[in-house]
């Protein structure tokens, strides 16, 4: 496994990241123990949770990702072996299914004090390693908008809430700070005030990055690797999709689109032509579709750490193996030639 410091931070992270959505929902309390177990001793040290997991967000599941990570935390002694991130909850009427979070988050002052003291009472610690916003509180492109409208209605100002992070930092709640589904604009903005105010410097952005959404290259991939805020890519196989196992209209039992027909975001038509032409690809040099898919986020520059998921120990261990493939020139000569044709399918 290789490492790599994170953004301006002393944290080594590993290449691979294990994410934990899917724990409370599609995975028991056990199933997640066995992956940790699996995932750390492949080399993984950094975990990302969330204080919405799992998802699809619910009352009734809310908050289990964090009490599960907490429970083998306690049992395992690791603790002070991970990295471990989290995430405060954005704007609820920003994002469907999340108004049960202190009856309609928000990320001000008040709210970002009660969440990370919540998300570290589950998680059995006294800090976190890395804390970021899930979502911004403006109204921007993310969760796949494209053709951005200006509102005026921002509402909490981004100081407020870069204010209220570094008071978490200089309590030691919480080491350092990054951002998700962000834009290039909010990350210079968060970059303007941390300079101007003294505040903590975001280190990292948590953004969707994979063979079917390369948006991140258009203009964060530049401030990423300028600025050294790195990429923490998330579903790097499109919600399993680049795996090639919905081609033709399958939907395998238990699998997560089976399950949630919410998640349509790479089910349009052109994603599921490209989503051919790779599986096609990946099977003409003989790889593992999903491996290929992988081993493409992990050679970025301006990556980070690729943020892996799974609800069996047998898709853990194919992502884990992605580590070690480098894909030849040849491969990634074929997958421009398909990005050219169907360029962004999935944004």
């Amino acid at each position: 496994m290789d490492y790599r410091t994170l953004g301006r931070s002393d944290l080594q992270v590993s290449l691979l990241c294990l994410g934990t959505m899917t724990w409370g929902e599609q995975n028991t309390v056990d199933e997640a123990a066995a992956q940790l177990d699996r995932a750390v001793a492949a080399g993984i040290n950094f975990i990302d949770t969330a204080e919405m997991y799992p998802v699809p967000p619910r009352p009734e599941t809310q908050g289990l990702s964090e009490d599960y990570l907490g429970r083998w935390l306690q049992r395992s002694g690791k603790r002070s072996e991970l990295v471990i991130a989290s995430k405060v909850v954005g704007r609820g009427s920003r994002n469907p299914g999340v108004m049960h979070i202190r009856n309609g988050p928000r990320l001000s002052r008040e709210h970002i004090h009660c969440a990370i003291d919540d998300s570290l009472r589950r998680l059995g610690t006294d800090y976190l390693d890395l804390y970021q916003l899930h979502w911004p509180e403006r109204d921007t492109n993310f969760f796949g908008n494209l053709g951005y409208r200006h509102r005026e209605d921002d509402g909490i100002a981004l100081a407020e809430t870069l204010r209220a992070l570094g008071e978490l930092v200089s309590a030691g709640k919480v080491r350092y700070i990054g951002l998700s589904n962000e834009t290039p604009w909010g990350v210079l903005e968060c970059l303007r005030l941390a300079r101007e105010e003294n505040l903590p410097r975001v280190i990292s952005i948590q953004n969707p990055y994979n063979l079917l959404n390369r948006s991140f290259e258009i203009g964060l991939a530049e401030i990423a690797m300028r600025e050294q805020v790195d990429l923490l890519a998330y579903s790097p196989l499109a919600f399993g999709v680049l795996s090639g196992k919905y081609l033709q209209g399958a939907r395998p039992d238990g699998a997560r689109l089976t399950l949630f027909e919410r998640f349509a975001r790479y089910s349009n038509p052109q994603a599921q032509a490209a989503t051919e032409a790779y599986v096609a690809l990946a099977r003409q040099h003989g790889l593992d579709p999903a491996q290929m898919a992988l081993a493409f986020v992990n050679q970025q520059a301006f990556l980070g750490s690729n943020i892996i998921g799974a609800t069996t120990l047998d898709q853990l261990e194919s992502n884990i193996a992605s580590a070690s493939l480098s894909l030849p020139d040849s491969v990634i000569e074929g997958v421009e030639d398909i990005h050219r044709r169907y360029t962004i399918p999935s944004p």
